[in-house]
């Protein structure tokens, strides 16, 4: 299977998430945020810099539980910035 290339809209979605997930660790370290949320400080890091656009959920879920941040209010905000005709987070769910 090949995998589609991701778009514009689509890495700036995951610099977004990953500058939220960024803000939320606050004055924690990373090293503690990995450790607590059980991900590789390498995936948290990559996560945070939008090196990796398009985490798995359940990557995302562990982290925002650490954080203590609804998967809600994540979707939310990374959906703000979303163009005009593209589907909603609601519309992604097959």
């Amino acid at each position: 299977m090949v995998r589609p290339p991701l778009s514009t809209w689509d890495r700036e979605r995951g610099r977004q998430l990953g500058r939220l997930l960024r803000a939320a660790r606050g004055e924690r370290s990373m090293v503690e945020v990995a450790a607590a949320c059980g991900v590789s400080v390498d995936t948290l890091r990559k996560i945070e810099t939008g090196r990796i656009p398009t985490p798995a959920l359940f990557t995302v879920a562990a982290v925002a539980a650490t954080l203590e941040i609804s998967l809600d209010d994540l979707v939310d905000a990374c959906q703000d910035s979303r163009p005009e005709g593209r589907a909603s987070s609601s519309d992604l769910i097959a």
